[in-house]
């Protein structure tokens, strides 16, 4: 019997209202009727136009570009499904905002992402559903539960009908030290072996490569990572597999293409060969780049979602 809410409801807000689409299309349900707009000060306002009260309600809304109105958008959208009295509020997050911000790197830094975990609770969320969040421990700043979907399932499924089983001239490559945990457990689904890219950053959005562990000589290498912002250090990492390396061909994926600044002009000049991204943040409009390809993640939060609301496990979406 499902207690929290007597049916199941799903409004986005502005930020990707194509996934939100593609959900509702996976879960055949209609996307909620709700205007998330702005006064003529820049405020956000939200108006729900349908019942909601005693509904297990599902917020769609990722907090890209821009991230403080997406990420106030959410709040708002929050609010006003508890004053309306939801049975159940999820915010679905496939890309969170601030999660660079995990920890404290040097004196006087602010820890962003355990504040916006503060906002989310505070604004009214019953639970968090998200996507490779770049720092797992996350998880642990909410104190209402929180699903992190893993998107390299979608990159093995790939991966696996792109290349077969030619595992022997195929590897894994971690663009840095600390992605080496997803980059083997990404090798290990895939069965092939693995190497790291070494490198010093400088500043941020700034890197330098060091060198390379592993031996990827005469190799197809694909590079996985959890976001590209700017892609200098994807790119720099490609071209040092090439160039020190002697890899043959540098593939690369990752969830979140935030593709920040010079980013696409980046990959299109690099020696990339295809770049993946999920579509957790929507594609840059006018901006195209043909070595760049989506995959979706609709079924997967889908099926997310219908777990959650039905009470049923998600552990068998990690596999």
């Amino acid at each position: 019997m499902i207690s929290h809410g007597k049916d199941l409801k799903i409004f986005a807000g502005n930020s990707n209202r194509q996934l939100a689409e593609a959900i509702c299309k996976e879960l055949r349900l209609p996307l909620g009727n709700l205007e998330c707009g702005n006064f003529s000060d820049g405020e956000c306002f939200v108006s729900i136009y349908e019942t909601v009260r005693g509904s297990d309600v599902f917020v769609i809304q990722s907090t890209c570009s821009p991230v403080n109105d997406n990420l106030m958008e959410l709040l708002v959208m929050i609010d006003a499904f508890k004053r309306a009295s939801a049975g159940r509020i999820t915010a679905v997050i496939p890309y969170f905002g601030y999660a660079r911000q995990d920890r404290k790197a040097k004196p006087r830094d602010p820890i962003s992402a355990k504040l916006v975990a503060n906002m989310l609770t505070s604004a009214g969320a019953d639970r968090v559903l998200t996507m490779d969040l770049h720092a797992a421990q996350i998880q642990g700043f909410f104190d209402i539960p929180v699903d992190n979907l893993l998107g390299s399932p979608l990159f093995v499924d790939y991966f696996k009908s792109r290349f077969g089983d030619d595992t022997d001239n195929t590897m894994v490559v971690s663009p840095d030290v600390g992605s080496v945990a997803r980059a083997r457990a990404f090798a290990q689904k895939l069965g092939m072996t693995m190497a790291i890219v070494d490198k010093r950053r400088q500043k941020a959005n700034s890197s330098e490569v060091m060198n390379i562990i592993g031996e990827v000589r005469g190799k197809r290498v694909i590079l996985l990572d959890d976001m590209v912002d700017t892609a200098g250090s994807l790119c720099g990492a490609a071209n040092a597999l090439v160039e020190i390396g002697g890899a043959t061909e540098v593939y690369a994926c990752a969830s979140h293409g935030v593709l920040s600044g010079p980013a696409i002009k980046r990959i299109q000049d690099s020696v990339l060969k295809e770049v993946l991204f999920l579509d957790t943040i929507p594609p840059k409009e006018g901006e195209k780049c043909d070595k760049i390809k989506y995959l979706s993640a609709a079924p997967m939060l889908a099926e997310a979602i219908g777990s959650i609301y039905h009470d049923d496990s998600v552990s068998r979406l990690f596999v």
